[in-house]
């Protein structure tokens, strides 16, 4: 593995030789009165919000269940959600806002990895807990940063094994042209050699990009087994229906571990994308005791047309009550406090099933499911692994012996 350490933290007046006793220094965050506030980035508009507008349904639908219970050390959470507009370059100033201006006990959001790593200098700067609520690369290893959705390990370490036993071991990847395809795509690399499959090639589309008909046609041309999408966005929406017309839906499986956290399944017609296989912790359609109950909660709340609840909404959902959880559990709102309580072992009853927060890398161990695209806009389970660690990273990363760490690592070959 590499470590990547950022410079960016320089750009914005940081300092990465900081001492970790002053980074975890008792700062004040914002309780005004009987008030907690709390701060939430997130796409409300721009082409990423097809993940943004679930994600901010899902925070405002915590913040108030939460509250509803009595909020967290007495006090009700006040949230301020700001609008990125999926631009990284306000998502940076946005979390600066938060923190110098509303002074937030807590920032959560970013839905990219290039909006991630837009805000993790500023918190790292103003040295507050940052939860980023968003399946990802893997790989983030910060002391003030905690990651809740899947990594590669338990998303690609379970799809690429089953799409090489079921259709056969050529590969062809298309990715999105920024830093979550590209780490992701390397991760696929490394995967698929585990399970005895061939790259046939990859691919990598900027977020802007709507006509694929090029892309089908090298597809085409390299004969894959599997066509693996690590797309990215409304734009590349477009690629699902493109390459059904082009007829090769029919005859060439496509796979993703990115298709359906913006309702994709929801927006394309069922023979555009019926039969396409996913793996994520959260699908609507999980039969256990707290989903049971959840859903209908969410559809009284937004209506009973709401299109689908995403895995991002469940992982939003998770992210807020964890942080609550640790509050209590510490008693404080004070950094180190809490961080040491989000390090004990925090064990949440999700929707998705009982998730686990490890201690040394800041990332949840998943039960996640493999499933289908169906004919009814929503998914099939085909198999489910329980509790899968986030190996890639715990396996490079242990922020307890290590505290000071400030990394990303991606794969090395």
């Amino acid at each position: 593995m590499d470590v990547n350490r950022r410079d960016a933290l320089k750009i914005l007046g940081g300092t990465v030789g900081a001492s970790f006793a002053a980074a975890l220094g008792s700062g004040r965050a914002a309780a005004q009165g009987s008030e907690i506030v709390v701060g939430s980035l997130l796409d409300g508009t721009g082409p990423i919000n097809i993940y943004g507008l679930p994600m901010i349904d899902a925070t405002k639908f915590a913040i108030d269940d939460i509250n509803a219970s009595g909020g967290v050390l007495g006090k009700k959470l006040k949230l301020v959600q700001l609008d990125a507009q999926s631009d990284n370059q306000i998502y940076a100033q946005y979390a600066t806002r938060l923190l110098v201006e509303d002074k937030v006990a807590v920032v959560m959001g970013g839905i990219t990895s290039a909006s991630r790593e837009a805000v993790r200098p500023v918190v790292d700067k103003y040295k507050q807990v940052y939860f980023y609520n968003e399946q990802y690369e893997g790989g983030v290893c910060d002391k003030l940063v905690f990651c809740t959705g899947v990594t590669p390990a338990q998303q690609l370490g379970t799809l690429i094994p089953w799409a090489v036993a079921q259709h056969g071991p050529k590969v062809y990847t298309l990715a999105a042209d920024y830093n979550y395809g590209h780490i992701s795509a390397d991760w696929v690399k490394v995967f698929l050699a585990k399970a005895g499959g061939t790259l046939v090639n990859q691919e990598f589309i900027p977020l802007d990009v709507v006509n694929f008909d090029s892309v089908i046609r090298r597809i085409e041309s390299a004969k894959p087994d599997v066509v693996m999408s690590l797309l990215v966005g409304g734009n590349h929406i477009a690629f699902y229906g493109q390459f059904a017309a082009a007829g090769l839906k029919r005859k060439l499986p496509v796979v993703s571990a990115t298709f359906g956290l913006g309702n994709e399944q929801v927006v394309l017609a069922p023979e555009e994308v019926e039969g396409l296989v996913v793996v994520y912790p959260y699908f609507q359609e999980l039969d256990n005791s707290v989903n049971r109950e959840w859903v209908p909660r969410w559809r009284q709340r937004y209506g009973q047309s709401y299109a689908y609840v995403t895995d991002s909404a469940c992982t939003v959902w998770n992210g807020w009550h964890l942080w609550a959880m640790a509050v209590s559990r510490a008693g404080s709102l004070e950094r180190g406090a809490v961080i040491r309580a989000l390090e004990s072992g925090l064990t949440f009853k999700s929707p998705e099933g009982e998730v686990t927060l490890n201690a040394q890398s800041h990332h949840v161990v998943h039960t996640v499911n493999l499933a289908r695209v169906n004919n009814r806009h929503g998914f099939t389970i085909l198999k489910t692994f329980p509790n899968v660690p986030p190996s890639d990273t715990i396996q490079v990363c242990d922020l307890i012996k290590n505290p000071s760490q400030a990394t990303q690592y991606t794969p090395k070959f």
